[in-house]
């Protein structure tokens, strides 16, 4: 079996990447036991360069990182992990260690198709933490306490309204009519396992 090339170096970094939504969550460093540990168990495990020692991503908090897959890369000194959360991976409580970007006052204005579809990929982001998390008090937790029914039900409801917006009323109301029945589709497909990205594959695959 491929194995990461612990000989080259003892410690080899790891990347762990969101399955669903594939955001890069957080940037670790393994040695050649807490990679059999992260294979035996399941869960994500790294070496500790400061306290010297394994540690499993979530023992603490118990946002613990499932493992869905395991790659390395052509030198097999870097592992990449896909990845199932159970949380908020970062220790300041963001989503992904990856939250500040060092460009983007450079490019925010060059590519608004992009930056629309960042926004969509992080609303998809926060449902599927809804639906991990469930808090209390959440719309978004009712909707997955209540089932696919109710969600399919809110669907076709919001269906009714865009094409009442869209005959008998303005543009503003169509737009406002049109976010809800997304957000209602998204709740949808984090409910049954779709990937956005999955989604998007189809689009770009129907626009060739």
């Amino acid at each position: 079996m491929l194995k990461p090339n612990f000989k080259k170096s003892p410690l080899i970094p790891a990347i762990i990447q969101n399955i669903n939504s594939l955001e890069i969550l957080m940037l670790g460093y393994m040695n050649e036991e807490a990679y059999e540990q992260t294979q035996q168990t399941g869960q994500v495990w790294f070496y500790s360069r400061s306290k010297k020692r394994l540690w499993m991503k979530g023992e603490t908090s118990q946002n613990v990182l499932r493992v869905m897959e395991i790659h390395l890369d052509c030198d097999q000194d870097a592992i990449l992990i896909l990845a199932q959360p159970a949380g908020p991976t970062c220790h300041t409580g963001e989503y992904s260690c990856f939250r500040d970007s060092v460009t983007k006052r450079f490019f925010q204005n060059e590519n608004p198709a992009k930056e629309n579809g960042d926004f969509l990929q992080k609303l998809f982001n926060l449902i599927n933490d809804r639906k991990l998390k469930m808090p209390k008090g959440s719309y978004t937790t009712s909707l997955f306490e209540e089932g696919i029914y109710k969600i399919c039900t809110k669907i076709s409801e919001e269906s009714g309204e865009v094409i009442k917006a869209a005959t008998k009323e303005t543009k503003q109301r169509l737009a406002e009519e049109s976010a809800d029945l997304l957000y209602h589709l998204m709740v949808l497909l984090v409910k049954k396992g779709v990937k956005f990205q999955e989604v998007i594959t189809v689009l770009k695959g129907r626009s060739s």
